[in-house]
């Protein structure tokens, strides 16, 4: 048998007759992005991309109305020098202005019973609301979307309903209450009740906010522990109280605090039901400063802007004690 011996291959030597030998592939370089270090120069630019719009907005819509009603509360602005812009600097004026102006102490008090008053009864008709609905029986889905309605509705068509309800002469509120022989009431003639029907009007508005945001909220906990705390023998209300409650607290914390914020700069639904009357007594910090800069034949921008800021601190002082009491949850 024999066998054939295959002469090994020989590459071909330059200069030797033979062609050239073929380079060596190079290495592809592979992207800076496929190496996990992003080119510094590209990513500064996207990033300052996507933060321009957020940015733009926060500078026209918030900083800068912020910084011109400061500086309306430092100047003696009348209706010539808000044109012209030659107001005169006057520090704290208008601030001691608003602290002796005789409106000052109802209209606090009555922010802090409006604003008080308002988020107890939304927080509380919200998550009794938030837990009914939760139990997901028939019809569940349909009843939540009319809750909403409220919420959905302008504030101006909410007011105007509920001043046309409550009304003294020929509201349904006072029909129904003949009808069960209770004398008619003046809810928004009255100095004793007009407080009273613009934070009735304002809970039922608020309530359907708190309704959706608890309801989300309920939705992350585990059913499992329902189940554990049955077969333990607990009741519904110490199902609630052990388990709901306690795990719903960052919902609620920023539930109560949206809810404050959206309260204390309430205007519209006390303007059309009560104008802040009768003889201030629905006066509130929002409409007693819309009345010093634009309800006077000679508005007082200057007061009118100081009364604003009192509010905006009011919003950040609460908003500060919640961010802090968040980062003292987080670290517990």
């Amino acid at each position: 048998m024999s066998h054939t011996t295959q002469a090994p291959h020989r590459r071909p030597v330059p200069g030797h007759g033979g062609a050239a030998p073929a380079a060596p592939p190079r290495a592809r370089r592979r992207p800076s992005s496929q190496l996990g270090v992003p080119p510094g120069e590209a990513w500064g630019r996207a990033a300052w991309a996507f933060l321009a719009p957020v940015t733009l907005y926060l500078a026209l819509f918030y900083a800068y109305p912020l910084y011109r009603n400061i500086d309306l509360s430092l100047r003696n602005y009348t209706v010539r020098s808000f044109v012209q812009g030659d107001a005169p600097f006057t520090g704290l004026e208008n601030y001691r202005t608003v602290f002796d102006d005789p409106t000052f102490a109802p209209a606090l008090l009555h922010t802090v019973v409006f604003t008080a008053v308002c988020l107890a009864f939304q927080y509380a008709i919200g998550l009794a609301l938030a837990v009914f609905f939760n139990q997901h029986f028939r019809l569940s889905a349909t009843l939540r979307a009319l809750f909403l309605v409220p919420w959905l509705l302008p504030l101006i068509v909410s007011a105007s309903t509920w001043s046309w309800m409550l009304n003294s002469e020929s509201g349904i509120v006072n029909a129904l209450l003949g009808a069960v022989g209770i004398d008619p009431v003046n809810w928004l003639t009255s100095p004793s009740w007009s407080l009273t029907s613009v934070i009735i009007a304002n809970i039922w508005i608020g309530v359907p906010f708190n309704l959706v945001v608890l309801y989300s909220g309920l939705q992350s906990v585990p059913a499992g522990l329902y189940e554990a705390a049955a077969l333990d023998g607990a009741n519904a209300w110490q199902r609630f109280w052990r388990i709901t409650f306690p795990l719903l607290r960052p919902v609620s914390a920023i539930t109560l605090l949206l809810g404050l914020v959206y309260t204390l700069k309430v205007f519209d639904i006390i303007w059309i039901m009560t104008r802040g009357g009768p003889a201030d007594s629905s006066t509130t910090f929002a409409t007693w400063s819309y009345q010093l800069g634009f309800g006077n034949l000679l508005p007082a921008f200057g007061p009118g802007a100081a009364v604003g800021n009192l509010l905006v601190i009011a919003a950040l002082v609460f908003g500060l004690i919640y961010v802090r009491v968040q980062r003292k949850q987080a670290l517990s």
